[in-house]
């Protein structure tokens, strides 16, 4: 606790204390319920539950009718404002609804809770529970062996499968287990000590909200614990007749997934929900979305999932033309052998520093140190050289010095390097040594250098040539800029991966792929890719397939995803150490759940060592010690690599051990259930930290329970404490004891200066250690200073993707609406009066009544309906109010002539008794494109062409809107990458996003409304034909798309991506398009001079005011 935590307790009072006195006369409600529910019979237990839903509905009923009537309006209706109008009233029936159930549902908290308890009560004392049999139990007592039928009765038994393991239901909530199931259900997250019982606990607030119908969906951190969880409670769900499954058992897009969404339950991972939701917003029917509203959800380990993954968009993409060009090989080798070059200069570098320090000439060999330290911050011999007393305060002094005015000296001390490595910021910049070294043996001397994009532009206009040969000139430019940038970057990704990624370390080469590893849990992330070129990197330096590039079709941050829902909660054992982001980005409050018994574990203050080789021989020498007393022994390790060092020592050592690591995560289970026998050693990565229960028997405990061995600090304190807290568990006795090295990441890049100094001024020698609890204080500040930087990390990450969150909430409820009649009738109106508002506001700037009657029949395919003198003299609403009603009955009109003109063509194919037609193909064209609309048949014939009509005006705007989107997500990526060169301008990068993103979307919009209004006003059946008519013959095919998480590395990362600055203006096929400005930027202020192209005239005004005219097409700007 930091002395600030203490002083505002002093004040305020514990948080935790506070908290959990508000509920206490809530718990004993429950209590109170739970006596008098013990004296009732199964029968009656279970009736509660349909009383429950009795009133609910009751209390629905009204707001259900109101909703009706106000449908029913709507059918008759064929006034679109009314319509609009009609629709937001819903929406605010429907959120006064659920008001009124927030409040009902808490009122019934307590007995709730009690029905609940007594439940498990019951399950737990009794083999057979005999009930009255419902419907819902003759159903699930065909598919599952626990519910069997005896004439009238249902035999429930407590015994069942979950996940492949045979339970016998054992558990009962204690009282403190009602305190998190409250908490849960207030919309808070519930910090519980492992052991405590997270997954009973949810059963609390689950069984309350599921009442309601809308939904509960608990989310976990993968799909083991989805399906083992789904399996584990669903019969205590069941007996009350509440229906629960797990998405991630079924397909995506199948309709037993759709099923799941249905159940009043829902298990599933975090990944899949997230996935559903955009492949909904991808759906071209109604029936294909399988997601609800996002009512209520719970989320598991919510650290992992809200923090921890926080930084991985998830994304669906697809390939993209010329996706799988790339340079990567063909640049790998320059890289391998510059990298190699690099490592024996550093060699030699360290080698001239030891030397010079041992001569006594401090200031030149601390500048060698420097030297080798921005060269290779990696080398062991380096790191070891650094333990040394007072080597460290040395380097930090040397570095402190060039580092002043803004890196002012640093090229002194870089000139000698190949290439220079920022590692706390994962930077990595050739110098021009580098890139002469690169081109050699290439007859190109600038084939690495980015030419000046300015310098050389007026390089070409100086020469005055002609303005074809200008243009020429520059495009040349610009296109040997765009593939200089490429391959710059690709050097860049590939110096990376030589020397900032470890194999083993960050990721691991299995099945002929590179697969990341979690460095929060040490498992596998399958389907996770590092972002921007550099996984492809690491797959050339590993020699496998390099995977081809893709698009993003569609992306969401899980930040943004869960703030979805309407009520949303969590649980896991380590959320107090960031509550305040947990409460900044989520409006999350933490409460810390008492534990049943207090903690009995021994967590010992850290051991510090000056080198790792100390440290390890010091950890092999305490298992020894703790296998002979006969305990078992957990070994934490933060790599595959580490874990492997010392499974070989203690093989050496003749000890007998398990490890559990990325490479064998498949063996999990079994070694989890081994880790708690007598004298079991077991070596796991972090992945043995989280959601790992290691039960010991009574020998155990008397031994001295679990013994807990952390080989090294963990960049973030919630790895460590889930690692401590595999021990200890309900009261039982244990240990932890963290080593630590100064040669750690952890302890090298951000906690090593003082430790380092403190172990100098008392004389420390290798092979001594130093143990404290100020010591282990300083550690935890060290790890502090990372947490504030992933927070920072994520917090900027979160502020880009809500820039996108706005855009992508607009554009889904556009999609969505046009999978609605009614409601796509009211997008096409508003796009109509949006468009004529435009066309009139561009036009009336000149006063030009030609320009607006050319755009009106452009656009419309109808004459304007405003004389010139209206135009000139009416006040601007009249005209474009009498201009929108006018074109919108117009195109009612229209829509009625194609419904008569298509309807007998539908009839003859339909009454054509050769015909068993089902669906049908009809071609639509607007006179340059052919689109094919498929339409139900029957449907088509009944409405007399309406129907057709209808699927007509859906599938224009689906392809249109989902083509125009994936466009703008394109140019949306380019933005965000060009955008951070604004960091050198002193300017904020997300500032100029922010308003760059705000234009690109108006004028994405504004062409979206354009092109779907262009192909309705003009579409028409191309033929009279029925014989061309075709039967749809197979369902939409589904495209094939790449579900992944991008791992992202941080913010400062952005400010390389510069590569594609330049290329849209290229007009070869290069299929990125870049935003960038072309010519000098103008100010909004500065007066120009604008051409008609049509009429010769020139007007001179200023940029703002002349901007709608430029938009129209028809002026262009006078270069002076």
């Amino acid at each position: 606790m930091s002395i600030i935590d203490s002083i505002l307790n002093v004040f305020l009072g514990d948080k935790g204390k506070k908290d959990v006195k508000e509920v206490t006369p809530i718990v004993n409600s429950v209590i109170k319920f739970e006596e008098e529910l013990s004296k009732i019979s199964n029968d009656q237990l279970r009736s509660i539950t349909q009383e429950f839903k009795d009133e609910i509905k009751q209390l629905k009923d009204p707001f259900i009718r109101e909703i009706e009537d106000i449908n029913k309006i709507i059918e008759k209706s064929e006034n679109i404002d009314e319509n609009n109008a009609s629709y937001k009233q819903i929406k605010k029936i429907q959120d006064q609804y659920l008001d009124k159930l927030d409040d009902y549902l808490n009122s019934i908290l307590p007995k709730a809770f009690a029905v609940v308890k007594e439940t498990t009560k019951r399950f737990k004392n009794n083999k057979e529970i005999s009930v009255k049999a419902t419907p819902f139990d003759e159903n699930l007592s065909s598919i599952k062996s626990y519910v069997k039928l005896n004439g009238s009765s249902a035999i429930w038994s407590n015994s069942w499968d979950a996940a492949g393991k045979s339970i016998t239901w054992d558990m009962i909530h204690y009282d403190v287990q009602l305190i998190g199931g409250i908490a849960l259900h207030q919309g808070k997250i519930a910090e519980m000590q492992t052991g405590e019982g997270k997954t009973l606990v949810a059963t609390l607030p689950v069984y309350l909200n599921a009442l309601s119908g809308n939904g509960v969906h608990l989310i976990t951190v993968n799909d083991y614990l989805a399906k083992r969880d789904c399996a584990w409670m669903a019969p205590i769900f069941e007996f009350h007749g509440l229906s629960v499954d797990c998405i991630d058992n079924y397909k995506p897009h199948s309709e037993e997934r759709k099923k799941a969404y249905l159940c009043d339950i829902t298990y599933g991972t975090n990944n899949e929900f997230g996935f559903d939701y955009l492949r909904d917003n991808m759906a071209h029917k109604n029936e294909d979305r399988v997601q609800r509203e996002h009512s209520y959800a719970i989320v598991d380990e919510v650290d992992s999932v809200l923090i921890d993954d926080a930084r991985t968009p998830l994304i669906i993409s697809g390939p993209i033309p010329q996706g799988g060009n790339h340079e990567f090989n063909e640049l790998k080798s320059k890289i391998s052998s510059l990298v190699q070059i690099q490592k024996q200069l550093v060699t030699k570098i360290l080698s001239e520093s030891k030397k010079l320090y041992s001569d006594g000439n401090i200031e030149d060999g601390s500048f060698k140190l420097l030297q080798a330290f921005r060269g290779l911050p990696k080398n062991k011999a380096l790191i070891k050289f650094l333990s040394e007393e007072g080597i460290k305060q040395s380097l930090l002094k040397t570095e402190n010095f060039y580092m002043q005015d803004n890196n002012r000296e640093m090229p002194k001390v870089d000139a000698d390097l190949y290439f220079t490595i920022d590692e706390k910021n994962n930077q990595i910049e050739l110098t021009d040594k580098g890139v002469e070294q690169l081109s050699k043996d290439i007859n190109d001397p600038g084939f690495f250098v980015l030419p000046d994009i300015s310098i050389e532009i007026a390089n070409i206009e100086s020469k005055e040539l002609e303005i074809e040969k200008e243009a020429e000139e520059k495009e040349k430019l610009y296109s040997d800029f765009s593939e200089k940038s490429e391959r710059i970057h690709t050097l860049n990704q590939l110096l990376k991966a030589y020397t900032l990624f470890e194999k083993d370390i960050e990721y691991v080469v299995m099945d002929n792929k590179v697969k990341i590893v979690d460095e929060q849990t040490g498992r596998i992330m399958d389907g996770r890719r590092y972002s921007d070129g550099l996984h492809q990197a690491i797959e050339a330096k590993e020699n496998v397939k390099i995977e081809d590039a893709t698009q993003t079709f569609a992306t969401i941050t899980l930040q943004n995803y869960f703030r979805k829902y309407r009520k949303l909660s969590g649980m896991t054992g380590t959320a107090v150490t960031e509550a305040g982001e947990f409460l900044n980005i989520y409006k999350l409050d933490v409460m810390v759940i008492p534990t049943n018994k207090p903690i009995a574990r021994d967590d010992r203050n850290d051991l510090i060592y000056k080198t790792k080789r100390e440290k390890y021989n010091a950890v092999i020498n305490n298992v020894i010690e703790l296998t002979e007393q006969g305990r078992p022994v957990l070994i934490g390790t933060t790599s595959v690599e580490i874990s492997e060092l010392l499974s070989r020592m203690l093989d050496r050592q003749n000890i007998k051990h398990n490890v559990l690591n990325a490479k064998l995560h498949k063996r999990e289970a079994d070694v989890v259930a081994e880790a708690g026998k007598a004298g079991v050693v077991t070596i796991a990565t972090n992945m043995a930290g989280r959601g790992t229960d290691i039960k010991i028997n009574e020998e155990i405990k008397n031994k001295g329970g679990l013994a807990i061995i952390g080989t090294e600090r963990h960049d973030s304190r919630r790895v460590d404490r889930q690692l401590r807290g595999r021990s200890g568990r309900q009261g039982d006795p244990g240990s932890s004891q963290f080593y630590v090295s100064l040669e750690d990441n952890l302890m090298r890049l951000f906690g090593s200066e003082r430790v380092s100094k403190l172990m100098d001024r008392m004389g420390h020698k290798e092979g001594e250690v130093i143990q404290h609890s100020m010591m282990t204080k300083t550690i935890e500040r060290a790890q502090k200073k990372v947490e504030e930087n992933n927070f920072g990390i994520r917090k900027r990450l979160l502020e880009y993707d809500d820039v996108m969150n706005v855009q992508r909430e607009a554009i889904y409820e556009r999609r969505k609406n046009a999978l609605d009649v009614n409601k796509l009738k009211i997008d096409v109106a508003d796009m109509i009066y949006d468009t004529i508002a435009k066309i009139y506001d561009n036009a009336k700037l000149d006063n030009d009544f030609k320009a607006f009657e050319f755009e009106i029949i452009k656009c419309f395919s109808t004459t304007s309906p405003v004389t010139k003198t209206e135009f000139e003299n009416e006040n601007d609403a009249k005209v474009i109010n009498k201009t929108y009603e006018i074109v919108l009955n117009f195109y009612k009109e229209k829509n009625k002539e194609n419904s008569v003109k298509v309807f007998p063509i539908v009839k003859n194919v339909y009454e054509n008794p050769q015909n068993k037609f089902e669906r049908i193909v009809v071609p639509f064209s607007d006179g340059k494109k052919t689109m094919n609309i498929v339409t139900n048949l029957k449907d088509a014939y009944e409405s007399n062409g309406q129907e057709l009509i209808n699927d007509f005006e859906k599938n224009i705007s689906l392809a249109i809107i989902d083509d125009t989107w994936k466009t703008h997500l394109r140019k949306m990526d380019e933005l965000k990458q060009a955008v951070q060169l604004a960091v050198h301008e002193q300017k904020d990068p997300l500032v100029i996003y922010k308003n760059e993103a705000y234009n690109l979307f108006e004028s994405m919009i504004l062409q979206l409304n354009t092109d779907i209004l262009s192909f309705l006003f003009k579409g028409t059946l191309p033929t009279s034909n029925p014989n061309e008519i075709k039967e749809d013959r197979q369902t939409r095919r589904r495209e094939k798309y790449n579900t992944s998480k991008e791992e992202v590395l941080n913010s400062d990362e952005l400010a390389n991506r510069n590569r594609q600055v330049g290329s849209s203006v290229s007009n070869n096929q290069n299929v990125v398009e870049t935003i960038v400005r072309e010519k000098r930027k103008i100010g909004r202020n500065e007066r120009i001079k604008i051409k008609n192209s049509q009429s010769g005239e020139i007007k001179e005004l200023k940029y703002k005011q002349a901007e709608p005219l430029l938009r129209s097409g028809n002026w262009s700007i006078i270069e002076n």
